[in-house]
C-alpha cells in the first residue's frame, strides 16, 4: 500500500498531507521536526485511513511567516479538517503535535472522536521537566530520541532512512525557523494549558515510552489528572520515538482507536 500525497490551500498556506489506508479517519500530527518520517502509519493502514499533514513551514508544506504562536496552528488545523471533509476523525499527536492536539481538543473536542497524546509537549510542570532539545549537542540527539540509539540513527545523515546530508541540514534549518515562530508567544506550552485540559471531552490515551529522555514518562500522571476521560499506557524499554522503536506500540494505539463506540 502506497502513501498518497494531497495538497490543500489553507488560508494561503500550501499544506501537504500524506494519506494511507482505508477505514475510519485519523488525523496524525507530527512533532517539532519531521526527522522520523511517517512510515509508522503503515501499521494502521489495514484498519484506518490516516491523514498526516506537514505543519506550515515543516516538511513538504509551504512557509507561513505569519504564524506567531500555537493558536495559529490550532486554527490552521481546524480549517484543514473542514477542508478535508473529515467528520469526527480520531486525533493523534506526538510531542509538539501532542500539545497541538490537546489544545485542539480543548477548544473543539466535539469535532473529534478519540484522542491519543503520544509523549506530548506543552505541560511544563516544575517537577517533571522536559529536555530542551535545542540545547542538546547534535551528535547526542539520537540518544535522546530513542532508547535504542540505532533506531534514531537510521534517520540521521549516514543512516539507512536518511536523506542526503545537505537535504537533512536544509530541512532542519527550515523547520527550525518555523518552530521559532510557534514559540514566539509562550515558548513550548501555554502557561495556562493545565487549567484548560479539563475541557477535553474525548476518551484520551496518554501514550509514553518509559525511557523517554525528551519528555519524561512521569508527566503522564499529570496529564491524566487533568483530563477527565483519560488512561495511561507506558511502554517499557522505548524512548521518545516509541512508534518507531517497537511496532507493537502502533498496534496498541490502533487497538485504543478501534474500541471507540
Amino acid at each position: 500500500m502506497k502513501f498518497e500525497t494531497i495538497r490543500h490551500d489553507i488560508d494561503g498556506v500550501d499544506t501537504v498531507i500524506k494519506v494511507i489506508g482505508e477505514g475510519p479517519a485519523v488525523l496524525a500530527l507530527h512533532g517539532a521536526a519531521t526527522i522520523e518520517g511517517y512510515e509508522w502509519a503503515r501499521g494502521l493502514a489495514d484498519r484506518f485511513r490516516i491523514y498526516l499533514p506537514f505543519h506550515p513551514g515543516f516538511g513538504e508544506s509551504g512557509p507561513a511567516p505569519h504564524i506567531c504562536g500555537m493558536q495559529d496552528l490550532i486554527v490552521h488545523n481546524l480549517r484543514l479538517v473542514a477542508s478535508l471533509g473529515l467528520d469526527r476523525p480520531h486525533l493523534v499527536g506526538h510531542s509538539m503535535g501532542g500539545w497541538m492536539a490537546a489544545e485542539m481538543a480543548v477548544v473543539a473536542g466535539e469535532r473529534f472522536a478519540r484522542l491519543v497524546l503520544n509523549a506530548p509537549a506543552g505541560l511544563n510542570h516544575p517537577d517533571h521537566r522536559a529536555t530542551d532539545v535545542s540545547k542538546v549537542p547534535p551528535n547526542e540527539l539520537p540518544q535522546y530520541l530513542a532508547h535504542r540509539t540505532e533506531i534514531a540513527l537510521r534517520y540521521f545523515p549516514g543512516g539507512a532512512l536518511a536523506p542526503s546530508p545537505d537535504d537533512f541540514l536544509a530541512t532542519r534549518a527550515k523547520e527550525g525557523e518555523a518552530l521559532s515562530n510557534i514559540r514566539k508567544c509562550h515558548g513550548v506550552g501555554h502557561p495556562n494549558l493545565g487549567r484548560w485540559l479539563s475541557r477535553i471531552p474525548n476518551e484520551t490515551l496518554l501514550f509514553w515510552g518509559e525511557k523517554d529522555r525528551v519528555a519524561p514518562a512521569s508527566q503522564a500522571a499529570v496529564w491524566a489528572r487533568a483530563i477527565p476521560s483519560s488512561r495511561i499506557h507506558i511502554v517499557p524499554d522505548v524512548g521518545h520515538l516509541a512508534l518507531q522503536e517497537d511496532p507493537a506500540c502502533v498496534a496498541a494505539l490502533g487497538d485504543f482507536l478501534a474500541n471507540s463506540t
